[in-house]
């Protein structure tokens, strides 16, 4: 349950700098540079969320609750000589 909350938050976060950079990008009329640094955070957020995730996925506390795309079955539930 954690995990969603954590995960929720940074969602929530991005969304708010994307739409504080929009805001600026509007009121600032290209002058400054409060756009860029919103979108830098922005960025830097995204790569983090999507880091914890894989870390998160690595660790076995978060589970894919289907088998993906194309039918693989999670690492977890392979067995050898499985395609």
């Amino acid at each position: 349950m954690i995990s969603k909350l954590i995960i929720i938050a940074f969602l929530i976060a991005i969304i708010w700098c994307l739409a504080s950079s929009f805001w600026f990008l509007i009121r600032d009329k290209g002058e400054g540079d409060r756009v860029v640094w919103r979108l830098t955070w922005r960025i830097g957020l995204s790569m983090l969320l999507f880091v914890l995730l894989w870390v998160a996925y690595q660790a076995g506390w978060v589970k894919p609750s289907t088998p993906g795309p194309i039918g693989l079955k999670p690492p977890a539930e392979a067995t050898p000589g499985d395609g």
